[in-house]
């Protein structure tokens, strides 16, 4: 599903639920920072310089209803904080993870070559795969680059 606003209006309609001026601004940032896999706390500090009306917890709960939406992706890095970006795919399968163990900086890896793999075990488990996520912890080229200094 990829999140337009048309489409956000139209399913929180559909499904009985305001679409709030607060949590339009929770959505726009998303919008606004594409790419980016922001907390709660990153999202908070981003909606408050426009909006000194909104609390953190009014950002949790907005970030978890447009997860079930699936409007957003809730992504665990195994930092303790859930992370989201927007969902922007109509493919089942999503980028995997490269993550920095030194300064917890995220880029996407669109390689998936997991196909195959996930066919075999498929069909050896008579079980229907719908999707899988891959993390892949390590050290980026900077942090790499700083250790060596």
């Amino acid at each position: 599903m990829t999140v337009n606003l048309k489409d956000v209006k139209q399913i929180f309609r559909e499904k009985q639920y305001k679409l709030t001026t607060q949590r339009q601004l929770i959505l726009q940032t998303f919008f606004d920072h594409p790419g980016q896999h922001l907390s709660a706390e990153d999202v908070f500090d981003i909606v408050r310089r426009d909006s000194t009306e909104i609390g953190l917890a009014t950002v949790y709960r907005t970030l978890e209803l447009l997860s079930e939406l699936d409007f957003l992706q809730k992504i665990d890095f195994g930092d303790g904080r859930n992370r989201y970006e927007i969902n922007t795919s109509n493919e089942a399968h999503h980028h995997h993870h490269l993550i920095c163990l030194t300064c917890g900086k995220v880029r996407e890896c669109d390689d998936d070559l997991l196909e195959a793999l996930e066919g075999s075990i498929a069909r050896k488990n008579n079980f229907e795969i719908v999707d899988h996520h891959v993390k892949f912890f390590g050290y980026c080229q900077e942090c790499r680059e700083k250790r060596e200094e």
